[in-house]
């Protein structure tokens, strides 16, 4: 379902392992991922003190730019569930200063209470 879902359009869940490594020097002391979801190339990864935002860029992906936005600095968020006949369902984040929300779509065999859940542990 992860190839369906990245055609689509939808994030799906990567096992937190598989991206250990490659974000072990970016992390304090501490610091451990909680959650990452992966778009095609781009992911987002939830660690109990911030939000990651991962950007691959350029034809090979060689260039990454990660975006750290802590928790403290969300204002609001809002999830969109999946309807009946929606393959997807909708996560957005608001961050403090920026007037657009941050948009991460998730197929109906993600579970984003998974997520809605972690950024109320850590906001609320």
């Amino acid at each position: 379902m992860g190839l369906f879902n990245a055609i689509m359009g939808n994030a799906s869940e990567v096992n937190i392992e598989k991206i250990q490594n490659e974000f072990q020097p970016m992390l304090i002391p501490g610091e451990t991922i909680e959650k990452a979801y992966k778009l095609i190339r781009d992911m987002f990864v939830f660690t109990n003190k911030r939000l990651i935002l991962v950007d691959k860029q350029g034809l090979t992906g060689s260039k990454v730019d990660y975006q750290s936005i802590p928790y403290h600095s969300i204002t609001k968020f809002s999830k969109e569930s999946a309807g009946l006949l929606d393959l997807d369902a909708e996560l957005k984040i608001w961050v403090r200063g920026e007037a657009l929300p941050i948009k991460k779509q998730f197929g109906k065999d993600n579970n984003i209470n998974e997520v809605y859940v972690i950024l109320s542990q850590h906001i609320l």
